[in-house]
């Protein structure tokens, strides 16, 4: 059997490194069209910030050792520029000329392109991605020769990583999105922690903004002393950002050109069609990585979904089923972390917005607790969000924090492919050290607190209630005086939560015959007193996280002091 496999990475790599463990008879070809077949792309912002000084650490393999090892025959600068399926020929272009290589199965995995969005000075040499290795090289020759100020166009996950990245190098950094908030797969109740951390560490980030012009500066007579910079990014609002580099990170395309060429299905988000074996509408050929398309593993969305994770298990599988085996290749989750200076971001399933576009009705479960045991030294705090479906089913999970984020985020990815409930989170039998996490687990918490929503013993109100529940309810605040006097909600009423029993009558006097509305510093202590609340006959609900939720989701809030 001749496999010809077009791209190389992670999907395109994975495919040839299995087929070739399975068949020590396979001619297994790949065609590359960049210098480099196999690297770490995910470790590019990382070479740009020197936190991985040697160039050659990213290089995880090359056409000489993956002969060596594999018997592979390796072909970079060698670019696939059409299929003839009736011929079963795929025909490249090298360095010496155009040739035709024949084969019995073809395995597609040419990734994405960087959008670049047409604006004026978009084509400026000053303008870079960061996506292969020869781009993190232009990107570090330009902080090398000099440069001071950089622009970041988009703040994913790729954005934020390298605006860290040149934050280390020294450069004064503008993060700029036209989203609402960073990170925008993110819920917004957590994009706040983020953004504040990016501020905290001097990065000028713009939201709700994008970028109109990229132009050479105006020079006045004010700036005539002042150090020279190469372009200055104009956003929609009239800001004018000077830069000596801007890195473009405001998405990907799928690179299905070839694909759709060859008149394989692509479906109408320009993602290449597959079934479940990864096979495209043509028997013999194969697709994986960033230029599928892959349906979402709880809102059945169809689209591309640009990950590692996923690229190097579809290799795989593609190369399983290609020698008969049986391959029923899963939907994708989307788990995916980040660093943003001293937080970790972490997420996998479907977030809020998702949810909400699909229809599916859900909860949305707050919580805080700490990494490890409160009372071991190095406890620090993490902000958790569990959405679950009305029967109980897990459907996603975010956290942010200093510590833990991975591990929680991880477990819950786990039981969300495993199609537990709430009720599996609570009863999770999860490792436990003072110095590594509690007795009852921040995804065990998560799981409490959905179990009581689920079964009526806790009903909650959200920061987007807000204006509606001071407007129609009494907000009642159980935090101690001192945390009342610290900052309170208008017209709260303030009775700490060890005192609502004795003093029902003023709450009940003060109601007025409206609903209650309690809240805490986190939801604990407010969950105790709107049990207290609806045993006595209230119409009561808690805040689902707390003020610290309702601060981070509403970061404009004003409170009221004293």
């Amino acid at each position: 059997m001749k496999i010809v496999i077009v791209g190389g990475v992670a999907g395109g790599m994975s495919a040839a490194a299995r087929a070739r463990r399975l068949s020590e008879d396979a001619e297994i070809v790949v065609v590359e069209k960049d210098d480099y077949v196999s690297f770490a792309n995910c470790g590019l912002p990382y070479h740009v910030g020197n936190e991985i000084p040697n160039r050659a650490d990213l290089l995880v393999q090359t056409p000489q050792s993956l002969r060596a090892a594999l018997a592979l025959d390796v072909r970079t600068g060698t670019e696939a520029v059409a299929i003839d399926r009736e011929a079963k020929q795929v025909r490249v272009v090298d360095a010496n000329g155009e040739y035709a290589l024949d084969y019995d199965a073809l395995v597609l995995s040419p990734g994405a392109r960087a959008i670049r969005p047409p604006i004026p000075g978009i084509d400026s040499p000053l303008v870079q991605t960061l996506r292969t290795v020869p781009d993190a090289d232009s990107v570090r020759a330009l902080v090398d020769g000099g440069a001071r100020r950089a622009v970041v166009l988009g703040a994913g996950f790729i954005g934020i990583e390298a605006a860290e990245a040149l934050h280390l190098r020294g450069l004064e950094v503008s993060l700029v999105d036209l989203a609402p908030h960073v990170l925008p797969p993110i819920d917004d109740e957590l994009a706040s922690l983020l953004q504040e951390e990016l501020v905290r560490h001097g990065i000028d980030v713009h939201t709700g903004v994008s970028a109109t012009a990229i132009e050479e500066p105006i020079p006045t007579e004010e700036d005539a002393p002042a150090e020279p910079h190469g372009v200055e990014v104009v956003l929609s609002n009239g800001t004018r950002l000077p830069a000596d580099v801007v890195l473009l990170s405001v998405g990907v395309r799928p690179a299905s050109n070839l694909a759709a060429d060859a008149g394989l299905a692509v479906g109408r988000n320009g993602a290449i069609v597959v079934d479940q074996t990864l096979r495209t509408s043509d028997p013999s050929i194969w697709a994986v990585g960033d230029a599928i398309e892959v349906r979402h593993g709880v809102t059945g969305a169809l689209g591309p979904v640009p990950l590692a994770g996923p690229a190097n298990r579809q290799g795989r599988a593609a190369a399983d089923a290609i020698f008969g085996k049986p391959v029923t290749a899963p939907a994708v989750l989307g788990t995916a972390i980040v660093r943003v200076f001293g937080l970790t971001a972490g997420m996998t399933g479907a977030n809020q917005r998702q949810l909400r576009t699909a229809g599916i009705p859900h909860h949305v479960i707050h919580v805080h607790p700490n990494q490890h045991a409160g009372y071991f030294p190095g406890a620090k705090q993490m902000h958790l969000v569990l959405t679950v479906g009305t029967d109980g089913k897990v459907l996603g999970a975010q956290a942010v924090g200093q510590e833990g984020v991975d591990k929680r985020i991880d477990v819950i990815a786990t039981s969300i492919r495993a199609g537990f409930t709430a009720d599996d989170l609570a009863e999770l039998e999860l490792a436990y050290a003072p110095p590594y996490g509690s007795a009852k687990d921040p995804v065990n918490m998560a799981g409490f607190v959905a179990q009581n929503v689920l079964d009526g013993t806790l009903r909650l109100w959200y920061p987007w209630d807000l204006d509606d529940a001071a407007a129609e309810a009494l907000i009642l605040d159980v935090r101690s005086p001192r945390e009342y006097a610290s900052g309170h909600l208008p017209g709260a009423l303030n009775v700490p939560h060890t005192k609502v029993r004795e003093r029902l009558e003023e709450i009940r006097e003060a109601a007025a015959g409206r609903p209650v509305r309690v809240h805490c510093a986190s939801g604990f202590r407010s969950y105790l007193a709107h049990r207290v609340l609806t045993a006595a006959g209230f119409d009561s609900a808690n805040l689902s996280g707390g003020m610290l939720t309702l601060r981070a989701a509403r970061p404009d809030l004003v409170l009221d002091k004293g």
